[in-house]
């Protein structure tokens, strides 16, 4: 389940018991594990969404340092290229 369908299905459990007038130890209780649900999955999401957030800054440096050897090489075979025209 989603962080988003469980925030509005904690918050349609809790407004129904809020509504019925009469919560009963039994609604409280399903609001209660409904809402801790939803927390966990929050922060199951949060969780998620660092370490995906880690493995494309790692990607990112990667690509960079992948630039910069390609340009280091492309610069090197010029200087061969032109050191073999002298000749």
């Amino acid at each position: 389940m989603t962080f988003k369908t469980t925030l509005k299905m904690s918050a349609a459990a809790a407004s129904l018991a809020i509504l019925a007038g009469c919560a009963s130890t039994g609604a409280l209780e399903e609001v209660r594990m409904t809402a801790e649900s939803a927390q966990a999955d929050a922060s199951e999401a949060r969780s998620n969404s660092s370490q995906a957030l880690n493995t494309a800054n790692q990607a990112q440096r990667d690509a960079q340092a992948a630039l910069q050897m390609s340009e280091q090489n492309r610069e090197e075979m010029e200087r061969m290229f032109e050191r073999s025209m002298q000749k």
